[in-house]
């Protein structure tokens, strides 16, 4: 993966990930966050996943992320992008749309 495109990546997750490490890591433990998302097999959901690898993204230095970290890095702007679009009308707050989002890191009322 080039340089450049290792910064485009970057500056994409950096738009779409608007919550810390610990935001994302106390969210996690939540029972909002582990009721949401599609679960395989009856155990963590996708999105709880990804959270959790998320948190172990933000905390690398940029130097330590592999090719397998920019990937997800990608995913993960791509997924939010595709579902902010797809916001519900009226409070969001309490909503399975808002913590399926906080999943992969963006808190759309931030």
């Amino acid at each position: 993966m080039s340089d450049d495109e290792q910064q485009q990546i970057q500056k994409d997750f950096d738009d779409a990930v608007n919550m810390t490490a610990a935001e994302i890591e106390k969210w996690l433990d939540t029972d909002e966050s582990k009721s949401v998302g599609q679960k395989s097999g009856g155990g963590e959901s996708t999105g709880h996943a990804s959270g959790r690898r998320i948190v172990t993204i933000l905390r690398k230095k940029k130097d330590d992320r592999t090719d397998a970290d920019y990937a997800h890095m990608k995913k993960v702007h791509g997924y939010v992008a595709r579902h902010s679009k797809q916001r519900p009308k009226g409070d969001v707050e309490d909503t399975d749309w808002r913590y399926s989002l906080m999943n992969w890191g963006h808190d759309p009322l931030k």
